[in-house]
C-alpha cells in the first residue's frame, strides 16, 4: 500500500512539531495493519534524533504529556478530544535477568531505524513508515512476510523474552497467519521459560485471543509447533483422542475443537457481540470437550464397536475451571464457562428433541449467568465443527430450543423468582430460618409452570401455607 496511512489533525500537528527537534516514525502494529490494508486502530510513533525533555517539550502544547517510564523513554500525549498518542524514543534492551521483565532498557535517540527495529519480535512488527513522505522503511522483509502470512522473529534475541511465544499465539490467531519453521524451532528451545511468566502476562494473551481471534485455529497450530501446548494440558489432551468416524468424521477431538472455534468467530453474532460476550464463548467452545480424553472408551453401541465418551459433559466442568485458573483467567469468568461446558448437549435430551416450559425454566436457571443464547452459540459451533457431516437437524434442535425460550423471555436471562421474602411478611409471617425452604419451594413450582405471575403465586403461597 502506497504512502501514509490518513492520520487524525491533531496528530499530524503533533508530528509536524515533532519534527521541528527530531525524525519521527509510525512504527508497530499500526503499520503492520495499514500494510494488510486494515484501518489502524491506534497510532504509536518513534522519535529519533532527540532527547526525552526536547520531546516533552515539543509535546506540551498539545494537552497532557504522562510519562509512562521515564527509563523507557515513553510519552502518552492526550488531546482535548480525550484521543491519546505514544510517543517514544529508540532504545536499546540488554538482558539482565530471568522472565518477562528482565530487561535493562537504556533510551538511545542516536538508533538507526534499522537498529531500532531489531528489538521488535517479529518482522511484521518491525516496518516503519515516514509519516511526511510515505516511505516505507523495512530492514528485515517484513513486508515479504506481510504477503506470505508469516511470523517470523526478527533476530536471535527473540529468546529473551519468552512472553513472545504466547504472544505469537495470539497474533497467528488474530491476524491468519502461520509460524516460520525457524521462529518455531527457537520457540520450542525456550519452552522450559513458561515458568518465568507472570500469570497476569498468560492472560494478557489468552484473553485478546478469545475476544480477537479471525481463526482460532492457528493460535493452538502455533501452541503445537512451539510444544508450548503441554503447559496447557487440558488443551494437549485433545490431541490423539479418538472419536467415532461415523459422527466425527473430521478426526481427533483436537482437530474437532479446532473446526468448532473457526465455525463459532465466523458467525456473525459472535464478531458484533461486546468482547466480554466473545470472550467467554470462545472460551467455552474451546473446552466443551475437555472431559472426552478422561471418558473416551471403545464400547457398543447400535449394533456396533465404537469410540464413545459417555459423561463428558459433566467430566468437563471441572477440567475447565484447571483450565482457566491456569491462564489466569478472572474468577467471574469461570461459572457462564463451566455452566455452557457442562450443558453443551442439553439439545439431545428433551423427549424427541422437543422441551418443555419446565425444561427450559430450569435449564436457564442452571446456565446462569450464561444464558440459552450463549448456550445456542456453543452448540452451533459444535454441530459446524464436524465436516462434511451435515449438521441441519442438530441446528433445527437448537433452534426450537432458542424459540421455546423465546416465548418464556427466557433467551438471555434466567427466571427471577415471583415469591419473595416481602410476601410472606405481607401475610403476617416474621422472618426467620423457616422462609428460605417456603421461597425455594414457591421457586420449584415457578420452574414447573404451576403459577407465571404475582397473582397465581401468592394463591400458591396461600395454600401452601396452610
Amino acid at each position: 500500500m502506497d504512502g501514509a496511512p490518513p492520520l487524525p489533525e491533531d496528530l499530524r500537528a503533533m508530528l509536524e512539531a515533532v519534527r521541528r527537534v527530531g525524525r519521527p516514525r509510525l512504527v508497530g502494529g499500526g503499520v503492520r495493519d495499514w500494510l494488510l490494508g486494515h484501518a489502524p486502530k491506534d497510532f504509536d510513533i518513534e522519535v529519533a534524533g532527540v532527547g526525552f525533555e526536547g520531546l516533552r517539550s515539543a509535546l506540551s502544547p498539545f494537552g497532557p504529556t504522562d510519562i509512562v517510564g521515564r527509563s523507557f523513554g515513553v510519552i502518552k500525549v492526550r488531546d482535548g478530544s480525550g484521543s491519546e498518542y505514544d510517543f517514544s524514543l529508540p532504545r536499546r534492551e540488554s538482558k539482565t535477568g530471568a522472565g518477562h521483565r528482565g530487561f535493562a532498557v537504556e533510551p538511545d535517540p542516536a538508533l538507526s531505524d534499522a537498529d531500532a527495529a531489531a528489538r521488535r519480535d517479529f518482522t511484521v512488527n518491525a516496518i516503519a513508515i515516514d509519516p511526511f513522505t510515505g516511505a516505507v522503511i523495512d530492514p528485515f522483509d517484513g513486508a515479504a512476510d506481510l504477503r506470505a502470512r508469516v511470523l517470523r522473529h526478527t533476530s536471535p534475541a527473540f529468546s529473551e523474552d519468552p512472553l513472545r511465544v504466547l504472544r505469537g499465539f495470539r497474533l497467528a490467531a488474530c491476524l491468519d497467519f502461520s509460524l516460520a519453521p525457524e521462529t518455531a524451532a527457537l520457540c520450542r528451545a525456550m519452552a522450559p521459560a513458561f515458568a518465568e511468566l507472570p500469570l497476569e502476562r498468560v492472560w494478557g494473551e489468552w484473553d485478546r485471543w478469545a475476544a480477537e481471534s479471525v481463526r482460532p485455529s492457528r493460535g493452538l497450530s502455533v501452541l503445537e509447533a512451539t510444544g508450548w501446548i503441554r503447559h496447557f494440558p487440558e488443551v494437549a489432551s485433545l490431541r490423539g483422542t479418538p472419536q467415532e468416524p461415523d459422527w466425527h468424521p473430521e478426526g481427533d477431538v483436537m482437530d474437532h475443537t479446532a473446526l468448532c472455534l473457526d465455525a463459532l468467530v465466523s458467525h456473525g453474532a459472535w464478531a458484533a457481540s461486546p468482547a466480554g460476550r466473545r470472550r467467554m464463548l470462545s472460551l467455552a467452545v474451546l473446552a466443551h470437550d475437555f472431559g472426552k480424553p478422561p471418558t473416551t472408551v471403545r464400547a457398543e453401541k447400535r449394533g456396533a464397536m465404537r469410540w464413545v465418551s459417555p459423561g463428558h459433559e459433566s467430566a468437563g466442568g471441572p477440567l475447565a475451571d484447571s483450565f482457566l485458573g491456569r491462564i489466569g483467567a478472572p474468577l467471574d469468568l469461570i461459572p457462564p464457562v463451566r455452566a455452557l461446558v457442562v450443558h453443551h448437549l442439553a439439545h439431545h435430551h428433551g423427549p424427541a428433541g422437543d422441551f418443555t416450559d419446565a425444561q427450559v425454566r430450569r435449564l436457564a436457571r442452571r446456565l446462569s449467568p450464561a444464558t440459552i443464547d450463549d448456550l445456542a452459540a456453543v452448540m452451533t459451533a459444535d454441530a459446524l465443527g464436524r465436516p462434511p457431516l451435515a449438521s441441519a437437524e442438530i441446528l433445527a434442535l437448537v433452534e426450537r430450543l432458542r424459540a421455546r425460550a423465546s416465548l418464556l423471555a427466557l433467551e438471555a436471562s434466567a427466571p427471577r423468582p415471583i415469591i419473595l421474602g416481602r410476601h410472606l411478611i405481607a401475610m403476617g409471617r416474621r422472618p426467620g430460618p423457616e422462609f428460605k425452604p417456603v421461597l425455594d419451594a414457591a421457586f420449584e413450582a415457578q420452574l414447573d409452570g404451576v403459577f407465571t405471575d404475582e397473582a397465581g403465586g401468592l394463591a400458591w403461597l396461600r395454600t401452601h401455607l396452610k
